[in-house]
């Protein structure tokens, strides 16, 4: 199998590197059949391309079997007339990668803020809110005079649906129970419209406990008593909102992985920006990434038939949850150690670990 990265910017390339030694470490030791390519996005391909996500780097994409990308920094970018594309944006409209899954759990008493919890946020990842996904010509974001801008949200039934359907699926691995979170009392039609989709697959889920929760409520119940969530699910900018808030919960933002998944494709992604403020400088937590690219061995897995991108994923996770508990971390869990040395730890318990692909 072949893996697209594409390192992005700020702490991306460091991220990326660290996971990327994680990979090599499964590779060698579950005998994986993959390999990976590099393509420049971002700043750095702006300048030598003259736009932040060439061509070249598209087509692989697509015609890869999964990819990792390293955080983007959107808001440095130009306009996109002049090369300012957003390749996050860009690969889950154009890849349809509608599902956005971003787990969070809590890793023991050395990092976590709150009660334990373990749960998944499953937010829809095609449309809402977000003004480059809601139209087929220009965007949703729309300056009417100078003192006046609108914003347009769009939900659809299929996309309220095939997100559901992801987050009932994910429900009958774990502990099934899934919570809908919305704001139907004030957007009646577009989250009604949302609520009426998700509970039509309710219905032939019967084995799966769901409840309903206001957005507003929901970020209050998930400090207060996180346990209780097993999988959420909600539209884009609630499911954007509610999951970096769960990922803070669970001991730094640094330690949020996801992946953004479709029919047919899916994307590794940390949840957290780029930090330009400290790229360069060792001091960023690839945790994050090396989740996500967890995940993403765990998709291939499953697409696959292959147990042992399965077991690797399940070893990764593990070393992560290793690597905390042994208080080798970077300065946002607590920890005095830097980028790359975390990578080389995890990458190390990886090796050691035995395989339960069989």
């Amino acid at each position: 199998m072949r893996i697209a990265v594409l390192p992005g910017d700020g702490i991306g390339p460091e991220v990326t590197l660290a996971a990327l030694e994680v990979l090599a470490a499964a590779k060698r030791n579950f005998a994986l059949d993959v390999g990976v390519e590099h393509h420049a996005i971002g700043l750095a391909a702006l300048e030598k391309f003259g736009t932040t996500l060439p061509e070249a780097a598209i087509a692989r994409a697509r015609a890869a079997d999964g990819v990792i990308l390293g955080p983007v920094s959107t808001f440095d970018y130009p306009p996109p007339e002049k090369g300012g594309i957003n390749p996050s944006a860009f690969l889950r409209k154009q890849l349809d990668l509608y599902a956005n899954i971003r787990p969070a759990r809590t890793f023991g008493p050395a990092t976590q803020r709150v009660n334990p919890f373990d749960l998944i946020v499953v937010r829809e990842n095609t449309e809402g809110f977000y003004a480059d996904r809601n139209m087929t010509a220009g965007d949703g974001d729309i300056l009417v005079t100078p003192d006046v801008a609108i914003a347009i949200r769009k939900i659809t039934r299929e996309a309220s649906t095939r997100i559901a359907e992801t987050g009932f699926r994910l429900a009958r691995t774990r502990r099934r129970r899934v919570t809908l979170v919305h704001k139907a009392n004030v957007l009646r039609r577009s989250d009604g419209l949302f609520l009426e989709a998700c509970r039509m697959v309710a219905a032939s889920h019967s084995d799966v406990a769901v409840d309903e929760v206001i957005v507003d409520a929901m970020a209050a119940l998930l400090v207060r008593e996180p346990g209780r969530f097993d999988v959420i699910v909600t539209t884009n900018m609630f499911g954007d909102i509610l999951s970096d808030l769960a990922g803070e919960l669970s001991g730094s933002l640094g330690l949020a992985g996801a992946l953004n998944a479709g029919a047919s494709h899916a994307v590794a992604q940390a949840v957290h920006g780029s930090a330009p403020d400290i790229a360069g400088q060792d001091r960023a937590n690839p945790m994050a990434l090396i989740r996500s690219l967890a995940m993403l061995l765990d998709w291939l897995g499953q697409r696959h038939d292959q147990r042992a991108f399965c077991a690797a994923s399940r070893a990764i996770e593990a070393a992560v949850g290793a690597t905390i508990a042994a208080g080798e971390t970077t300065a946002d869990l607590g920890g005095k150690i830097g980028t790359r040395a975390v990578g080389r730890i995890v990458a190390g318990r990886v090796m050691r670990a035995e395989s339960d692909a069989a």
